[in-house]
């Protein structure tokens, strides 16, 4: 479905109002920091937080999650997972570190979506003792004509 609306006008001297552009996407990001013991280096943990976080968005996967091990002998400062389901209205990524008890989590939807059930789950599933958050709104031109 496009939407088509016309982009404000920056001289101000426009005789008809002019309908603000709703923007293409949503993103939430969140950093996670001190999760409880072991949660960063928990390969099984990490995958069904991927297939059960598409439930909480109410969104459609493409696919099974895809999660990696980075090689923590080779990489010791980088030891933790990586990992991506890709979804109809875009995909959500989420990054250990195993060192830190470190997560981070990237949520993106070209479909509105409330974000107090999407933190509730997971704040419940990795126990941060801190989590930051960001909440952007991506391609605010898309829809302009």
């Amino acid at each position: 479905m496009s939407q088509v609306c016309d982009a404000p006008s920056t001289t101000g001297a426009s005789s008809k109002k002019t309908a603000q552009c709703p923007p293409f996407g949503y993103q939430l990001l969140l950093d996670l920091y001190d999760c409880k013991p072991g949660a960063a280096d928990d390969l099984t943990l990490c995958y069904n937080f991927l297939e059960a976080i598409v439930g909480v968005l109410k969104v459609e996967p493409q696919s099974p999650p895809y999660i990696f091990r980075t090689d923590g002998k080779r990489y010791p400062d980088k030891a933790g997972l990586s990992g991506w389901i890709p979804l109809v209205e875009s995909g959500i990524q989420i990054h250990t570190l195993t060192p830190k008890d470190f997560i981070s989590i990237d949520i993106y939807s070209c479909r509105q979506f409330d974000i107090t059930p999407l933190k509730a789950f997971v704040r419940s599933t990795f126990a941060p003792k801190r989590m930051d958050e960001q909440f952007l709104e991506r391609g605010m031109d898309y829809y302009k004509s």
